[in-house]
């Protein structure tokens, strides 16, 4: 099933290509005003803005591309080639994972750059664990504890400050068990009390690792998030142990094992 996974993902990746290269032959398309589009250009438009995406893991520069423009023109035009590019699935998906890898080690160094500078900034104090909790806002009541159900309206940004998520956005808070998330998450909600707002920089090792997440978070991420802890619904007492029935009692019903949620927020 990965096999097929890798296959399937390197195909995608292709016809991903093949739609840059279509958009990109035209010069007299390229120098169009946006402006002057119809609505049916600017879809056309926001195709390629978000297929070219795709392409961004590789991290080209103009010679390779030329290697892939090639590719592109001989497949939209029907010429026959002696490369068996199937066979080149499993190098297409090695080399977008040593690019984003690469990609993220040269970010290593700014990372723990922008933990100092946030470590130095009015407030801020930072934790045994590496984390960096900046409180905004002080809130009122008990704090959370990892156990417990949390909700949350938050905004997450690269240290570039691009931002690659949003419950304000998206118009809807978060609800989720404190210990299902990312291990900076954990931590830093424990400082803070309903209506408060806090800020929390976290080095890779409590955010997302050497894995990264999705496509804007790369491995070895340094993150930065404005947190709003909106209410905290404690975890339930567990009960006592009750005696242990007797032969004429009916057996109770086991508990459903809990399901697995992404560490993600």
């Amino acid at each position: 099933m990965e096999t097929a996974q890798k296959r399937h993902n390197a195909q995608h990746i292709i016809r991903v290509a093949s739609l840059v290269a279509l958009l990109m032959a035209s010069t007299a398309l390229c120098a169009t005003e946006t402006s002057a589009m119809t609505e049916e250009q600017k879809t056309f438009y926001a195709i390629g803005s978000s297929v070219s995406r795709s392409l961004a893991v590789f991290d080209l520069t103009p010679a390779e591309f030329e290697y892939v423009r090639m590719g592109l023109t001989d497949a939209e035009t029907g010429k026959k080639s002696d490369i068996d590019t199937a066979s080149y699935s499993g190098k297409i998906q090695e080399l977008a994972k040593e690019r984003r890898k690469a990609a993220g080690e040269k970010q290593v160094g700014a990372g723990k750059d922008f933990l100092e500078k946030a470590a130095k900034e009015k407030g801020a104090v930072r934790t045994i664990s590496g984390m960096i909790y900046t409180p905004l806002a002080e809130g009122k009541g008990n704090s959370p504890q990892a156990a417990d159900v949390v909700k949350v309206n938050y905004r997450g940004t690269l240290i570039s400050g691009k931002e690659f998520d949003s419950s304000y956005k998206r118009g809807k808070p978060l609800e989720f068990k404190l210990d299902n998330v990312i291990k900076c998450w954990t931590e830093g909600l424990q400082h803070m009390k309903p209506g408060g707002k806090a800020k929390l920089v976290c080095p890779p090792h409590l955010a997302y690792g050497e894995n990264g997440a999705g496509e804007q978070i790369l491995p070895g991420a340094t993150l930065a998030f404005d947190v709003e802890l909106l209410e905290v619904k404690p975890a339930p007492v567990a009960k006592p142990v009750s005696a242990a029935p007797t032969a004429t009692a009916a057996p109770t019903a086991t508990a459903a094992p809990p399901i697995a949620l992404d560490k993600k927020p």
